[in-house]
């Protein structure tokens, strides 16, 4: 099954349009992507739900949906995962529309193809992921985390989507020299980034991504690099000892316009975020 790049580009449209900004301090703006996000959770079948949480006054809002509640094999469940929010004042195309995008392809996937797993796949749409609520018990994923703790040895993992939407053609750079001799030159691969210490959850995950896929699929948890591994929701999933990874285009490494106005969906190459979605699909009802 096939990611449809028409309902990518919708969702990714929809983020970068609102105004004012999807961050923080814009609660209206926030609402918006909620009631959007029900409403395509709802289209597809699915039952979505809000957790409500209170951060300096304010009420946000995680939002999920279930797929497979009443899974067969005990309660095992498998954790797929995105921000909705931005830093700052910017349209935010690739951090992170594309990976709330891919987040509700693959939502829309499952629920059409009815896969016959026996876990269930809990979808989950975080809220202040930004600054100045990074790597804080203030993140809506440790929220999430937090309330699903107790469940943990229950827990498969979480395929968190961050940034999935920036690919090139030209060279690709690298946080440290000696990984230019193992992984690509070019900018147009996508990574599967973990912790060492998950290491069997990752390989998993990238194996079945990696098999047949139509994009070139790398792994990296190296841990020489475990503090950029950690840079977004998946860390607080961590904090309370759940396997948890990224899928992840290399972020502000590859993409300049990381946390500025030009990141917008122009430029986004959507037949390549295609393909991530499409072999992220084969991990998620691959367990």
């Amino acid at each position: 099954m096939k990611a449809n790049r028409n309902s990518l580009y919708q969702h990714v449209e929809f983020l970068t349009q609102l105004r004012p900004f999807r961050n923080y301090l814009n609660l209206d703006s926030l609402e918006k992507v909620c009631d959007y996000l029900k409403a395509e959770l709802e289209k597809y079948g699915l039952v979505p739900s809000e957790q409500k949480f209170i951060v300096r006054g304010h009420e946000y809002k995680n939002i999920l949906a279930t797929y497979n509640v009443d899974s067969t094999r005990s309660q095992k469940r498998l954790i797929v995962g995105a921000h909705y929010d931005v830093c700052g004042d910017q349209p935010g195309a690739d951090d992170n529309a594309s990976a709330v995008a891919g987040l509700l392809e693959i939502a829309r996937m499952v629920a059409e193809a009815q896969p016959k797993v026996d876990y269930r796949i809990d979808f989950v749409a975080y809220c202040l992921e930004e600054p100045p609520f990074f790597a804080t018990p203030e993140m809506g994923s440790y929220i999430h985390a937090e309330s699903v703790a107790k469940f943990k040895n229950d827990i498969i993992g979480l395929i968190n989507f961050e940034m999935i939407g920036y690919f090139h053609d030209g060279v690709q750079d690298y946080p440290l020299p000696e990984m230019e001799a193992v992984y690509p030159s070019q900018a147009n691969f996508v990574v599967v980034v973990g912790l060492q210490e998950y290491h069997d959850f990752n390989q998993r995950v990238f194996d079945l991504m990696q098999e047949g896929a139509g994009i070139d699929v790398q792994l990296i948890d190296d841990p020489q690099i475990e503090s950029l591994a950690g840079l977004s929701d998946q860390r607080s999933y961590w904090e309370f000892g759940i396997p948890a990874l990224m899928v992840n285009d290399t972020s502000y490494i590859r993409n300049e316009n990381y946390h500025q106005m030009s990141d917008d969906i122009d430029t986004l190459c959507f037949d390549s975020m295609r393909e991530v979605v499409t072999a992220t699909y084969k991990a998620v009802v691959g367990f």
